[in-house]
């Protein structure tokens, strides 16, 4: 039996695959806020290990880099290598450098600009061996992934998170972290419009979680306020932004709110989508290929744009266990699937 491993190290979370002889076989997510300090990777990769027990190989890809733990990219490609040599060794070890492969440790130095933020790239080269055509639409916690693949192959413009950004292939939006006041600057309240307060008293998280449309175990992070993951304290922390108390107004009321804001973000996921679809590279019947645990939130999209719509967990070969949450986890599977198909 060949088993590997694929690690994809984000600057919230650390998500983690087990493969085995090709197939999907147990999938593995932990906190770890590297603005809190590195030692909070390290304790989830010795979690991760714990659960996921040893494996021939690992691959590991990154998005961690940006945390302002570091001073730089390149410090944080460095540091977050080291790491992952620190904790998977004597294992043997690749890198995911995107475009340039998968490389070993010692060479990272050499690809910085191939390595760092390159998770969404394993997600999009696995998709195009996969299928002809199609959109994958990756929602996280924190960002969005757009990739275009036609004939089998990328067609993405960006590659960098600066280039993806001005292409509409990098969105700043997710289903958890997202700040409430990103996502909108006024609100319709009671017949009128209120602007909203630009501090972070309230994230996506609290608003999915008010329209009971917050995946289980998603919202790994600390609220806000620091108070509980409860529909009502989630509804203080709306009505604030507004500057009320949830006490002045009916509970029907934050639901609402919350509404707007969950209709706001899957415009602004539509306007990128519908800029990468502008450039007329791919047909009216490709399909939408959703990731990530905002999927919901991609399949509405799709059904807006009146185009079929798949997870990506319809792809891949995993146990009936897994399989979901393989698809949640998308660049951390697609990894291990690459190495395990090479």
């Amino acid at each position: 039996m060949t088993a590997i491993i694929g690690w994809d190290v984000g600057g919230a979370h650390l998500k983690a695959v087990r493969t085995e002889n090709g197939q999907i076989v147990a999938v593995e997510q932990f906190p770890s806020p590297l603005w809190q300090g590195l030692t909070r990777l390290t304790e989830a990769f010795g979690s991760a290990k714990v659960h996921l027990g040893a494996a021939d190989l690992h691959v590991v890809t990154m998005t961690g880099e940006l945390a302002d733990a570091f001073a730089s990219r390149s410090e944080g490609v460095e540091a977050l290598a080291k790491i992952a040599v620190d904790q998977l060794l004597p294992s043997t070890l690749l890198i995911y450098a995107g475009r340039a492969g998968m490389i070993e440790p010692e060479h990272v130095k050499n690809h910085i600009e191939d390595v760092a933020s390159a998770n969404w790239h394993a997600s999009a080269t696995l998709l195009a061996r996969l299928v002809k055509e199609a959109l994958l639409v990756d929602m996280g916690s924190t960002t969005s992934d757009i990739a275009a693949v036609e004939a089998g192959k990328l067609v993405t413009r960006g590659y960098s998170d600066f280039e993806r950004l001005g292409c509409g292939e990098l969105v700043y939006t997710g289903i958890v972290r997202s700040f409430v006041m990103a996502v909108a600057e006024r609100a319709p309240i009671a017949g009128q419009w209120v602007t909203l307060m630009n501090e972070y008293f309230a994230n996506m998280a609290d608003v999915y979680r008010l329209l009971d449309r917050l995946p289980a175990d998603a919202d790994q992070m600390e609220t806000a306020d620091g108070r509980p993951k409860t529909a009502a304290a989630s509804a203080a922390r709306l009505a604030r932004i507004i500057g009320c108390d949830s006490k002045e107004a009916a509970p029907d009321t934050w639901r609402r709110l919350a509404q707007w804001f969950a209709e706001q973000q899957v415009r602004d996921l539509t306007d990128a989508v519908m800029l990468v679809l502008s450039r007329g590279e791919l047909t009216s019947s490709a399909p939408i290929v959703a990731a990530g645990i905002g999927q919901t939130v991609v399949f509405e999209l799709a059904r807006r744009l009146q185009r079929p719509a798949y997870s990506f967990a319809d792809f891949l070969p995993a146990t009936s266990a897994s399989r979901a949450a393989a698809a949640s986890c998308a660049p951390a599977a697609a990894i291990a699937l690459l190495a395990a198909a090479n």
